[in-house]
């Protein structure tokens, strides 16, 4: 049958999982690190996910789709709502927001030099979002964008990653609007030296990598870059 159902734009989709929060219906899921429609028959086509989407990759299109089941939606929703009650895991199609507990060994820590304790900040603003692409520290600098919870996830951040660089930091699942039009005017602005990422292994943070290779191409700059990925235990896995 013909009707109204969303399609999605996967080169617009930033990864940030919020439209799957948005349906009521579970028909989309996170795969890859892009939203998908997974049951056309779960989408009612009434587009409740399309003003979520912080990048516009969500529309509205009258094609050939299966009709829309509602009793499989209220057998869906139940079996949802019965995952609530567990306390393992939220409820939530985004990966990013399971809740989860992290057995730590107490162990009494060596004592540690004044200078391993410094903070390597070497600017300020640091938010993407806040700081001027025209500012002199970009001048020659070693770019280092990061996602928040990183520095708070990975224990020895300031001296493994932030060292001799100028770091910014954002949440493109939180953040609104793309990182990509800020980070292209910071490329093409100033001599960038090079550009590390630093990640979450959740999905929604591929919208921070996504950002800063859209940049680099925008920008017209060949700049050495490179993703580091950490896990949700705070350990290096990629």
């Amino acid at each position: 049958m013909k009707r109204n159902i969303i399609s999605i734009d996967e080169e617009k989709c930033n990864g940030c999982g919020i439209c799957v929060s948005a349906c009521h219906e579970g028909a989309l899921q996170m795969i890859d690190g892009k939203a998908k429609l997974v049951s056309e028959s779960y989408c009612d086509g009434l587009g409740n996910c399309l003003p979520e989407c912080p990048t516009g990759a969500i529309t509205i299109e009258e094609r050939e789709a299966a009709e829309f089941d509602e009793k499989a939606v209220e057998k869906y929703m139940d079996s949802k709502k019965s995952e609530q009650a567990q306390p393992k895991t939220l409820a939530c199609g985004c990966p990013g927001t399971h809740s989860k507990s992290i057995e730590r060994k107490s162990e009494i820590a060596p004592q540690v030099a004044v200078q391993d304790s410094q903070s390597e900040l070497r600017q300020w603003p640091v938010q993407i979002k806040l700081v001027p692409a025209n500012a002199p520290y970009f001048n020659n600098a070693n770019l280092l964008i990061a996602a928040d919870c990183s520095a708070y996830s990975y224990a020895n951040f300031h001296q493994t990653f932030m060292k001799n660089k100028i770091t910014l930091i954002g949440c493109p699942k939180l953040d609104e609007g793309d990182y990509a039009d800020k980070l292209t005017d910071i490329l093409a602005m100033n001599d960038i030296k090079s550009v590390s990422v630093v990640r979450m292994e959740v999905p929604c943070c591929g919208g921070i990598v996504s950002a800063v290779k859209n940049a680099l191409i925008k920008s017209g700059k060949m700049i050495p870059w490179n993703v580091v990925t950490i896990g949700t235990d705070g350990n290096i896995i990629d």
